[in-house]
């Protein structure tokens, strides 16, 4: 393969706005992903009966403010602003109100007391801010795991409150995946490309692949923080203060069960069910996501370990009878699955979306700091105020393509 000026690693969204940002210089950029696609945990998949399915992240967070919503709307892609369902339970069904609003208030101080110690620039556990003996403390728990992938007590307060959030939240009708497709378009991109070693001791970087060498003057590495702890990424010389700081910066589990549900008309569109309410073992429940005939199911955690772990058949199983017992067992015959995740046995991911360990918050920076000004770091666990996210993978690429020009332009 011929050698580039620069060479990103990864076609995810922080891939993709390095390498928008380094063709809008007219810097010579090839892009290398171990994936047959585009997008990285941004996965659109399409139902049999061909309704796009959000495999991976679904919404534009902070959408007021999120430069991809512009570029989903310069694509043709169609922006959806529906409110999402995530705090209310569908007519109630075995959730009554007085008891959800128990749980928005409980909801309500755990946040109030996260705000609180962030801002006094003390880190420690989120756990340690539950009420003691509280009756919600296994439902904000099992709500973290689909926040954050883990459970409060692996949750860096101080990270926690240095995400910005306007609370505005809206969707890609066709899905994350075809915004991510459009911003592929025309760029050089080689697929089923996994680099193995960044060999950076010459006067080029080289990069070992199983399509040949690459050498460029400049590489950005977009690959998720578990991939590059568990050496699926090499560097020679070795860098053992990036690979501490993306050990400080591990992947949560947030993962996804879609099931198609018959007389879907029956149930309200975007509505939402808790399966279990005094359990961190429950599935988060979004019926009819765009009124179609579909449940999205959400796991999170360590629980969503333990399902992968089980098998696909496993997700299944378990969400069915949840719903069964909440809705009668009628809808055993209502329900079939049709697809499910397992981020965490991905070897190209590895999990979700990282999240810092108490104490480790700082470790953000480090994780994105350039090497010799040659080798340069993005992804979402390289924001401080936006990770977990796609539009903060963009971003990272974004910033990562702007220090890679300057470090050119320098020589």
């Amino acid at each position: 393969m011929t050698d580039s000026d620069v060479i990103v690693i990864g076609a995810g969204a922080a891939g993709l706005g390095a390498a928008r940002r380094l063709a809008a210089a007219g810097i010579a950029v090839r892009v290398i992903e171990a994936r047959n696609r585009v997008g990285g945990r941004a996965w659109t998949a399409h139902a049999p009966s061909g309704l796009p399915i959000e495999l991976g992240c679904a919404w534009l967070h902070s959408a007021d403010e999120n430069e991809l919503c512009a570029l989903a709307l310069q694509t043709g892609l169609t922006i959806d602003k529906t409110l999402p369902p995530w705090r209310t339970q569908m007519n109630d069904v075995g959730f009554a109100p007085a008891d959800q609003a128990d749980f928005r208030v409980a909801l309500g101080r755990l946040f109030a007391r996260l705000d609180e110690t962030g801002a006094a620039e003390r880190d420690q556990s989120a756990d340690r801010l539950l009420d003691p003996g509280s009756r919600w403390n296994p439902l904000l728990n099992a709500t973290s795991t689909y926040i954050n992938g883990v459970e409060l007590d692996q949750l860096s307060v101080l990270d926690f409150w240095r995400y910005h959030d306007t609370g505005v939240n809206w969707r890609i009708v066709e899905g994350y995946g075809a915004l991510m497709a459009a911003i592929a378009a025309g760029f050089d991109i080689t697929f089923e490309c996994p680099a193995s070693l960044i060999d950076h001791t010459g006067p080029q970087v080289r990069i070992e692949t199983p399509r040949g060498d690459l050498r460029a003057a400049a590489v950005i590495v977009t690959v998720p923080t578990d991939v590059l702890c568990a050496g699926g990424l090499w560097f020679h010389p070795a860098l053992p203060d990036k690979i501490a700081a993306a050990a400080e910066l591990p992947l949560g589990l947030a993962d996804k069960l879609y099931l198609g549900l018959d007389g879907a008309e029956e149930f309200p569109k975007d509505s939402h069910l808790y399966g279990a309410l005094d359990s961190v073992r429950t599935g988060s429940y979004h019926v009819r996501p765009f009124g179609r005939p579909l449940i999205e199911v959400y796991f999170g955690g360590r629980f969503a370990r333990e399902l992968e772990a089980e098998g696909e058949a496993a997700f299944t199983s378990f969400a069915i009878s949840q719903l069964a017992s909440l809705l009668g067992d009628r809808m055993r015959k209502r329900l079939h699955p049709i697809a499910a995740t397992a981020w965490a046995r991905d070897p190209y991911a590895r999990g979700s979306y990282s999240h810092a360990m108490p104490g480790h918050a700082d470790a953000r920076t480090a994780l994105a700091a350039a090497v010799d000004e040659r080798l340069f770091f993005a992804g979402e666990a390289c924001m401080v105020r936006d990770f977990s996210t796609a539009h903060g993978a963009y971003r990272s690429g974004v910033k990562a393509a702007g220090e890679a020009i300057a470090a050119l332009g320098k020589r």
